[in-house]
């Protein structure tokens, strides 16, 4: 059996959980230990069930849970050297580092993990695919635009997380942004719009897929609504409505997906 968990997802925060047969992980750690070990608390699991915690970036939506936890209950992370190296003053005597080359494969119990660039101002930033007998996972989220190394990775994915981080008119709109903020987020190292997202999903939803989690909404310039109708319709535009579509926020967590 395969249970995988947004424990929330947005400009706040970000963390996901999935729990296979032999292996539980995280993918990031952007809220509190104490909210991480709630969310999981719902699920009738503990951080101390989790046995590697997996970095997409360094950046404190991902992250800002890290150092407590890998006090408490030092689990193994996961990330590239660059990711590390920034992360190591916030914790310098955690020890229980585990560097992977971007773009490689590692295999954790029975989950086979690839890691892929993707362009973001971070470090070194990077999404990935969990492999696995019942099915793949893909994360891509946090990159200013979809290379075609990027496509061609998440494709073989059965579920996917894909960021679609704002509305274009909204930003535009909003008058508590500077314009370099807004210049930043929309760069080719910013994040997706949901015009983005569409056309991302257009060209990887397959007939294999079946469950598209929008993520990274922002909560002042989107809305599941506005993502929801945007990446929706051009699936549905595409003949790809049959793809479930779930919508992500960072103070609750989604409906667990089960396969088995």
């Amino acid at each position: 059996m395969l249970r995988f968990t947004i424990l929330g997802s947005g400009s706040s925060g970000n963390c996901a959980y999935l729990e296979t047969d032999d292996t539980r992980i995280l993918v990031d750690a952007g809220f509190s230990a104490k909210q991480i070990e709630l969310r999981l608390g719902a699920l009738g699991r503990s951080l101390s069930d989790v046995q590697a915690i997996f970095l997409t970036h360094e950046h404190g939506d991902h992250t800002c849970g890290l150092p407590v936890v890998a006090k408490r209950f030092k689990i193994p992370i996961y990330c590239n050297r660059l990711t590390a190296e920034c992360l190591h003053p916030q914790m310098p005597e955690f020890t229980s580092w585990r560097l992977f080359e971007s773009g490689g494969t590692i295999e954790l119990g029975d989950l086979k993990i690839n890691s892929f660039s993707v362009p973001h101002d971070a470090y070194d930033p990077v999404g990935f695919m969990f492999y696995h007998a019942l099915g793949n996972i893909g994360f891509l989220t946090d990159l200013g635009y979809a290379t075609k190394l990027v496509i061609e990775r998440v494709r073989a994915a059965r579920a996917l997380v894909l960021e679609a981080n704002h509305d274009l008119r909204l930003l535009q709109e909003d008058v508590r942004r500077p314009w370099a903020v807004k210049q930043r987020i929309l760069s080719r190292h910013g994040h997706l719009s949901n015009d983005a997202a569409a056309e991302v999903a257009a060209e990887v939803v397959t007939d294999a897929m079946e469950d598209l989690y929008l993520g990274h909404l922002s909560s002042d310039c989107n809305s599941p609504a506005h993502a929801r109708a945007t990446v929706g319709g051009r699936l549905e535009a595409r003949g790809r409505s049959f793809v479930r579509l779930h919508d992500t926020a960072p103070d609750r967590a989604c409906e667990t997906l089960v396969w088995s």
